[in-house]
């Protein structure tokens, strides 16, 4: 199997380097965002973002439990339901979090509106 070596070294002076080493894929914010707001298992998470996929979402919350951001529970009985919750680091970027998605709503249809004349 091939793995990918990175030629240039993770500059992790950098703190938005970091940033987007914890928080750097498509769903990963969405996901912290949404613990934080109490949907803690993985199908309630699927159920609000359909547009991905249950395996993609899956890696990207082990991803997060790696990082120390979130930490999986398993509940008791059978089948085993799975639940996450935020660590301290996890509650710590909230405010990251929460200042995005400001910034997107705020800017949403002027950024869609350069897409849409990029795309023309």
């Amino acid at each position: 199997m091939f793995t990918y070596e990175r030629k240039t070294p993770v500059d992790l002076d950098c703190g938005i380097t970091v940033y987007m080493q914890v928080l750097g894929a498509k769903w990963k914010p969405c996901l912290v965002d949404m613990i934080n707001k109490g949907y803690q298992r993985p199908s309630e998470m699927h159920r609000l973002i359909p547009e991905a996929t249950p395996r993609v979402l899956d890696m990207q919350l082990r991803e997060l439990e790696a990082m120390g951001v979130v930490v999986k529970n398993a509940g008791s009985g059978f089948p085993l339901k799975a639940h996450y919750s935020l660590t301290d680091l996890g509650q710590s970027l909230i405010p990251l979090v929460e200042a995005i998605d400001n910034w997107g709503k705020q800017y949403g249809e002027r950024v869609k509106q350069a897409i849409a004349e990029t795309a023309a």
